[in-house]
């Protein structure tokens, strides 16, 4: 009888026990959950409901108090937030999946061969395309229009160079676009050689182009935008930073998140014209659960590789260049007293010495005797000694890793020995500033955000070159990394209260590894492939 008792007295505590459990959606279990909290802790499971991590802790902490229906055994995986990635080009990235992929190409030769290609697959009536780079060239000069008119007589062709800073056009183009050897260049370069334009424009005069090709339809934007974003959560993105965006684009987002067909985080970087300006400073901030629409972007200068970044002194390979503003001081500095006047979020495009210095004098001038506005530098590339200081006051640098493993063949033979001490100086920058956002700037460079984490770490690119690392004393640490592609670059949004990290109350955005990104190898490093990206809780890959 007294048996009898015992077991029945156990059998209630078990049954009360069950009853006191709180009923979540999914719990993790059996896992190494890098945090990223400010002590960057570790645990072994968390619960998540309704989309948001409602406890974190060891197994024996979240068995005890949750129950679900969904429980994920990750048998030793490695769980880390969800990765930002704080400046890229989505819809552009996206837009380039449906024109000619021109990336790695070595010769103008094979450009042709592409192009012919996707010509037959495609049947277009404008062909674009995107992603050449002269510098990877046996012959690093920029190409002319000459062999696409051989090619292409009779159908206007534009190729983007792979920093958006340059096209190259055949004459058709030309002519549509109304250029001659007349046509005025301001913040830019149309290139003449013996008295006609060659079809390489540098900057602003390519806009004279980008008017004449036929706009996408909306079934092609839809399109551009939903591939996107497979390829975002194929490597454990789950919240873009999109560089520059009209409000068409914004809306049509929104539009499909609303619609649960499209489900990636963006944070918008409204395009700085004064037409954007004039409607967002009227509508205010817009803020949903997947869109953050709180900043302009604006354009200070070109890119190195196309000798459009802004130099205070000339290009070492080319005494008689400097680079340009692509627009007069006054109208930039019109533009953040204007952005300076409302909550509004400004970052700017900078890569030149000439360039960060202007932009940098221009915020420390628009923005005293305000705080906390975390308005960023887009690049940050080259900088003067004086200027790393103006980081301390609240300005953030927002760079990406791999430009210095792609520039570094190069960047010294257009900078010099001098000045490339003080170029992609990511630690530098971070002792200034206290942080660093992270991004890739695709596509420009890969989409893929462990070649951002491989760089940062090692210096080197995917080919582990240089062997010694390229300058070392600007490496980060493993963790500052991981840092500045989560927490930071969610500092830099406005939006570490919810994501960023995995702590109690934010969105359960994360992703898995089968090896641990904090020990593996260094260069296995750009080798790993997240097994599994959630969103708010739901598994999207």
């Amino acid at each position: 009888m007294k048996f009898i008792t015992l077991f029945f007295g156990f059998f209630l505590l078990i049954s009360c026990d069950q009853k006191n459990k709180i009923s979540v959606d999914t719990i993790i279990t059996d896992a190494t959950i890098y945090s990223v909290n400010n002590s960057f802790e570790t645990a072994s499971a968390m619960a998540i409901d309704k989309g948001k991590i409602v406890a974190i802790g060891t197994n024996g902490e979240i068995a005890n108090q949750y129950e679900s229906k969904n429980t994920i055994e990750a048998k030793g995986k490695f769980i880390y937030p969800g990765l930002i990635d704080a400046h890229c080009h989505f819809y552009s990235y996206g837009l380039s999946l449906q024109e000619a992929d021109l990336r790695g190409t070595k010769s103008m030769d094979e450009i042709i061969t592409r192009l012919k290609a996707f010509q037959k697959d495609k049947n277009p009536t404008f062909i674009v395309g995107n992603g050449w780079d002269q510098n990877d060239w046996k012959v690093k000069k920029y190409p002319t229009k000459a062999d696409l008119d051989a090619a292409f007589p009779d159908i206007p062709v534009v190729l983007n160079r792979v920093d958006g800073h340059a096209i190259i056009v055949n004459s058709k183009a030309l002519k549509l676009a109304g250029i001659t050897k007349d046509t005025k260049a301001v913040g830019g370069q149309i290139e003449i050689a013996n008295g006609e334009p060659t079809g390489i424009l540098v900057d602003n005069p390519m806009e004279l182009v980008f008017k004449i090709i036929p706009k996408p339809t909306r079934k092609i934007q839809i399109a551009a935008l939903l591939d996107a974003e497979k390829v975002m959560f194929d490597y454990g993105l789950t919240t873009v930073n999109d560089a520059g965006l009209d409000p068409d684009i914004i809306h049509l987002m929104d539009s499909l998140q609303k619609a649960k067909l499209m489900k990636l985080n963006v944070y918008a970087m409204v395009t700085a014209n004064q037409k954007n300006i004039d409607l967002y400073l009227k509508k205010g901030i817009y803020k949903t659960d997947n869109l953050n629409v709180r900043s302009f972007k604006m354009y200070g200068d070109g890119a190195l590789g196309s000798r459009g970044a802004c130099m205070h002194k000339p290009y070492s390979d080319k005494p008689d260049q400097y680079g340009a503003l692509l627009a007069p001081v006054p109208e930039l500095k019109e533009v953040a007293r204007q952005i300076a006047a409302s909550k509004f979020q400004l970052n700017t495009h900078a890569i030149g010495d000439s360039a960060n210095t202007v932009i940098l004098k221009i915020y420390g001038e628009v923005l005293t005797g305000t705080k906390d506005r975390r308005w960023k530098i887009e690049h940050a590339q080259v900088l003067r000694e004086a200027d790393f200081d103006y980081f301390k006051f609240g300005i953030i640098p927002s760079v990406q890793p791999t430009h210095a493993t792609s520039d570094m063949y190069w960047a010294e033979d257009r900078l010099g020995k001098a000045r490339l001490k003080n170029a992609y100086a990511y630690k530098k920058l971070l002792q200034k500033a206290g942080m660093v956002a992270l991004g890739t700037d695709f596509p420009v460079e890969e989409v893929n955000p462990m070649l951002t984490f491989h760089a940062a770490v090692a210096r080197k690119d995917s080919k582990e070159y240089p062997k010694g690392g390229f300058q070392m004393e600007n490496a980060l640490t493993r963790a500052e990394t991981l840092r500045g592609m989560t927490i930071w670059a969610a500092f830099s949004n406005f939006e570490e209260k919810e994501k960023g990290s995995l702590e109690v109350g934010k969105w359960a955005d994360f992703i898995m590894f089968d090896q641990n990104l904090m020990k593996v190898e260094e260069n296995k490093i750009v080798k790993m492939k997240p097994t599994n990206t959630y969103l708010k809780g739901q598994k999207v890959k």
